[in-house]
Parts: C-alpha cells; structure tokens; sequence
C-alpha cells in the first residue's frame, strides 16, 4: 500500500510531511509538489527518501506522465497494458543487505521481522532458469512498518547484482518486473490499482 498526497503543496513544510507519512502509516507516502511535471517528495514513516520504486510506479500511474522527479533525478515513465513502468539508477537505491536463500519455502518461513539490524532483502530463486524469485523485504527501522508488501528499490538493487531480468513475487503476492538496460539504468514495472482517497 502507498499514500499519495495530490496537493503536496498544501503542506510544504518536511516536519508537516514526516508528521502525515507517520498517521497514514504507509510503507512510503509521496506528495506531489507539481502535477504537471511530476515533482514528488517520498517520505517513510519515519524519514525522508530521495528515491523510491513501488511509490514513483504508483505515482507515475496515478500522474499519467512521461516522467516523474523524485530527489534522486529524473525518472521515466511509460505504460504497457496492466503494468506502469519506471527506469532508474542503481545508485539511487538506499543500500540493503540482499540476503540469498536457498529455497522460496525458507523465504516464506522467515518471521517478521527476522532478527537482526538493517534493512534486509531475503530472496530465494523460485525458477532461476526463468528469472522468477520469490521476495520479502524488512525494513527493521522501528518506524511500524514491519514488513513492506513491494520494494522497488531492492528489486532494483538485485536485478543490477545479478544482472539479468527478473519476475519477483514480493509480500503476500506483488508482483515486480524488471530489465536491466543498455545504458546502466534498470526498468521496474508493477501493477497499480486505486483502493479508495481519504481528505488530509
């Protein structure tokens, strides 16, 4: 789940934002600071991110634009049928640690959150001839966000570490896509549907 505040620039001030990305309690919140040319600003729970996959595909969606700004630079858009898809840098991503498993049924196992520091990305391969892994993603940051549902980021993260395309199911059931391309840049795609818009 992702909060997208359309008026971001009804609440300018980052201590406004930080205080409403915590009461919406969304694994990430974007506020649209300029519609028209897709300048956005992505908060957690607790702080401020430069850069963030599943909320710039969810927000690149819900725009309807060619591109969208985020911190980081710019990010293009393009739609194909069900997914939305954005191209980005590696090095944009926060870090994380990609843990390997040796099977998606350990992945499954793990409890939430696993023990430990640090953002963590465990991930098993579920048809490796195929690009197909299976995903959980713990932020570990002690901000209510136990497990998040989709990471845009570390799919990016993975698919340059591996270096090839990938079919990630993350969560209960989100589904990634991604494409490393020519230029150093990875494309992540993911379905995006509208639950319902609450007033701020």
């Amino acid at each position: 789940m992702l909060g997208v505040v359309r008026e971001g620039r009804h609440h300018p001030d980052p201590a406004a934002r930080q205080a409403i990305a915590a009461r919406l309690g969304y694994s990430e919140t974007v506020f649209v600071d300029d519609p028209d040319r897709g300048v956005v600003d992505i908060y957690t729970p607790g702080l401020r991110l430069p850069f963030a996959g599943h909320p710039l595909v969810g927000a690149a969606w819900l725009l309807d634009l060619e591109a969208v700004n985020p911190p980081a630079g710019e990010v293009w858009v393009r739609q194909d049928g069900e997914f939305t898809w954005i191209t980005a840098r590696p090095e944009w991503a926060p870090p994380r640690a990609l843990e390997q498993y040796a099977s998606a049924a350990e992945v499954d196992a793990l409890p939430a959150p696993p023990p430990g520091e640090g953002w963590l990305y465990a991930w098993a391969w579920e048809d490796e001839a195929a690009g197909r892994v299976r995903a959980r993603a713990f932020p570990r940051r002690g901000d209510g966000i136990v497990e998040d549902e989709a990471t845009g980021a570390a799919a990016l993260l993975l698919t340059a570490r591996l270096g090839r395309a990938l079919n990630i199911t993350q969560g209960r059931g989100s589904q990634l896509i991604t494409a490393p391309g020519p230029d150093g840049t990875i494309e992540i795609g993911g379905r995006v549907r509208l639950l319902t818009e609450h007033a701020l």
